[in-house]
């Protein structure tokens, strides 16, 4: 007679319900932090199980469900709370805006500075060398607001 080995089997099996388990909330857990759409195709492929066994887990069923359902009523791809901006963040942001455009305002104004200097160097330069001929006519330049 053989010996029943039945609980063996049983165990590995219950070991393997669980770790299949664990994989797929893990699975869902970090679809729904990243922001991504939640769908079963999309949990069974993170967790590698397949769909129709996330069907038959009521529990995993629900919440994959529930969370689709609270994504399509959203406009557009939700944002986890822990990747939104805070008012401060924004602000922030805003005010380092604000600071680079003033500063780009200040170099646009030296710049043309330095450039109607020239310019006027090299009009003058010219205009002290009467004997040279040119074979083009140099226009004047005229600057102005970019």
């Amino acid at each position: 007679m053989r010996a029943d080995n039945t609980r063996h089997i049983v165990a590995a099996a219950q070991h393997r319900h669980e770790y299949t388990r664990a994989k797929a909330v893990q699975a869902l857990r970090d679809i729904e932090t990243a922001g991504a759409p939640v769908t079963f195709d999309a949990v069974a492929t993170a967790a590698g199980v397949s769909r129709s066994w996330l069907y038959t887990q009521p529990d995993l069923r629900t919440e994959i469900e529930r969370l689709r359902a609270a994504s399509q009523r959203a406009p557009g791809t939700p944002l986890p709370i822990r990747q939104r901006a805070s008012d401060a963040s924004l602000l922030r942001r805003l005010e380092a805006a604000n600071e680079r455009n003033r500063q780009l305002a200040e170099e646009n104004r030296r710049l043309r500075d330095q450039l109607a200097r020239a310019l006027g160097e090299q009009r003058s330069a010219r205009s002290r060398e009467p004997d040279k001929p040119t074979s083009r006519h140099l226009g004047s330049a005229t600057i102005g607001p970019c």
